[in-house]
């Protein structure tokens, strides 16, 4: 089936008169959605797009499929979510590796190859498969990652949030990791749904502690089965139950104690006192200004959490009054996903968030001081409401200087598409191009051969694997091989990519905001641990540039100290280490397209 065909189906189908999940006229029992028809879509603009995917997986070598649940059925919530991947320097070489986890089988016999894989970069291309030596290579239920240096040795390491226990995995520099999470102190007791989770020095101390969201209680004796509760449906065909209905679990924090080992303050820092949110992704950044990191957390069917920094060890949660709670009628959606940027270049970060179909994405103006602004129609996102949208970005793909914005989307329940079969579960990847005045346009046909594939896509990264100058796409797709979009950017636009190294704070520079001045516009962008869906990009930070052929940075480093830097010259990838400037820079080679 064709991308437009896809498209054309989901055009007709009738929308769902209760939330997803539920019947009419019964407290619901599924995911949000407000039963959106789609926007008027503008006449296309004409103007020629830069950038164009291809699907490489198969030749970079990422063959192993992605088991999450029984293939071609979703009896409970735990086999539908699916889980992130990551772009990842493990071992210091200037090239992104990838990690991508893993689920396991409920009913069936769980393959052997369905463990937490290591791909390392062959610099050519292609990626070799070194699970076996990794120490990463464990069968477990993972849903998401968060990437960083938390002892300030110098090597990246990896927590996973899991459903049963979470995993800490030590870097030790030569290629191997360690499962140290008891001697952190990281385990818990019972049986958790780890869910959204980031690194973040929320106390600027230079140590990186540890954010870990909960999606829901699941104790799959207490749930019926798909088919037992006829609450449970979508346009009348009985699925699984959850999120709502079923108990939340709240979000916890945990202080690295500067030995290797962490401390739970939750209740101290004020995370307990939100509750009754089922938390998916989670972010932090200081989206409110003032130098210091909040925590913002895209929640399932419930509203989302921003946990604003008190600059005294404790969080005040402010969503609703910061108005990226809820959607601009005060309606709970189903968030999944987050891209943070600032897709206005006004020098704030923005957020976007994806939610369930028959429902609109979020796009959140940063009008100053954290307080946003639901700008999602005036955007022109209304188009585009048919698909359940998961892992995101605000990107600028095609380098003309305006961050852009993708999604992938995937439907929750296979047994759906059998009885509507104009409710497909595999569906396109969705991009929609910055036109530079305050609004998008949705791209169907002009964003290469890639962008008319269809899976059922979760997780995804954001990240240039072949450093020719671009930002390329990492996803995890539900029991099939991930997908690696290659971006063939032609054209004359210029670009810089710059990483950040921390002395004072954190080595990995969590945290730091930079702001790239090019010609009249200022973009700003943050390095963080987790955004899109239970996800890590590459860390190194890419602003297109457009025309401009120089640009000046200024860096707001974790610690609250900032450092500038002028007359850059574009199309380099620049180290900034924090007190020292520019230290290293380098011209990546270019694409054929790009020659």
């Amino acid at each position: 089936m064709t991308r437009r065909e896809i498209l054309s189906l989901a055009a007709l189908a009738p929308f769902a008169s209760a939330p997803a999940g539920a019947q009419s006229g019964t407290p619901s029992r599924g995911m949000a959605s407000r039963n959106v028809r789609p926007a008027p879509r503008s006449a296309p603009s004409g103007i020629p797009f830069n950038a164009s995917f291809v699907n490489v997986a198969k030749e970079a070598g990422l063959h192993t499929p992605v088991i999450y649940g029984d293939e071609g059925r979703a009896d409970y919530i735990q086999e539908s979510i699916g889980c992130g991947v990551a772009f990842i320097d493990y071992d210091n070489d200037g090239w992104q590796d990838i990690v991508v986890l893993t689920g396991r089988r409920r009913t069936e016999p769980t393959p052997a190859e369905a463990t937490i894989r290591l791909y390392k970069n062959n610099r050519d291309g292609t990626f070799k498969d070194v699970t076996a030596q990794s120490g990463l290579g464990r069968s477990v239920w993972a849903t998401g990652i968060t990437v960083a240096d938390y002892d300030n040795d110098g090597f990246d390491d990896i927590f996973i949030t899991c459903y049963g226990q979470n995993i800490l995995f030590h870097n030790d520099g030569k290629g191997v990791f360690s499962d140290v999470t008891k001697k952190a102190g990281l385990v818990a007791e019972g049986v958790h749904f780890g869910s959204g989770c980031t690194w973040v020095d929320y106390d600027r101390d230079g140590l990186l502690d540890l954010f870990v969201g909960h999606y829901v209680v699941f104790d799959k004796e207490k749930i019926r089965p798909r088919g037992g509760d006829p609450t449970c449906s979508w346009r009348g065909v009985r699925v699984y139950c959850g999120p709502m209905g079923l108990p939340s679990e709240k979000c916890r924090l945990y202080h690295n104690n500067g030995d290797g080992t962490f401390t739970d303050v939750s209740e101290k820092a004020g995370i307990l006192k939100a509750s009754g949110s089922y938390a998916l992704t989670a972010v932090a950044a200081d989206f409110t200004g003032d130098g210091w990191p909040d925590i913002y957390v895209a929640c399932d069917s419930s509203p989302s959490l921003l946990f604003v920094n008190n600059q005294d060890g404790t969080f005040s949660e402010k969503a609703l009054q910061n108005g990226i709670a809820v959607n601009e009628d005060g309606k709970e959606q189903a968030g999944m996903g987050l891209g943070i940027g600032d897709y206005d270049t006004d020098g704030r970060l923005d957020i976007f968030k994806t939610h369930f179909a028959a429902d609109t994405n979020a796009l959140y103006k940063n009008t100053g001081r954290g307080v946003f602004r639901d700008v999602t129609n005036v955007a022109g996102l209304g188009v585009e409401t048919r698909f359940v949208g998961w892992g995101a970005a605000m990107v600028d793909f095609d380098n003309d200087g305006l961050p852009d914005l993708f999604y992938v989307t995937g439907m929750v329940s296979p047994e759906v598409e059998r009885e509507l079969p104009d409710t497909p579960y595999k569906t396109p990847n969705i991009l929609f191009r910055n036109l530079g005045n305050g609004r998008f346009e949705e791209l169907l046909d002009q964003a290469g051969p890639a962008m008319k594939e269809s899976h059922s896509g979760r997780g995804a990264a954001f990240g240039d694997f072949d450093n020719d100058g671009d930002v390329d796409i990492l996803i995890m797709n539900m029991n099939e091989p991930p997908s690696l979009l290659r971006n063939d950017v032609s054209g004359e636009g210029h670009w810089l990519k710059i990483l950040l190294e921390g002395t004072v704070s954190n080595k990995s520079a969590i945290g730091a905001q930079v702001i790239v001045q090019y010609g009249e516009r200022k973009q700003a962008q943050a390095v963080l641990a987790q955004s899109s869906y239970l996800s890590v990009n590459d860390r190194r930070l890419h602003f297109g540039l457009g025309k401009e052929a120089t640009a000046s940075i200024e860096i707001r480093w974790p610690n609250g100290d900032s450092e500038t830097v002028k007359g850059v010259a574009a199309d380099q990838f620049l180290v900034i280490r924090e007190g020292f400037g520019q230290v290293r820079t380098q011209r990546f080679s270019q694409s054929p397209d790009q020659k």
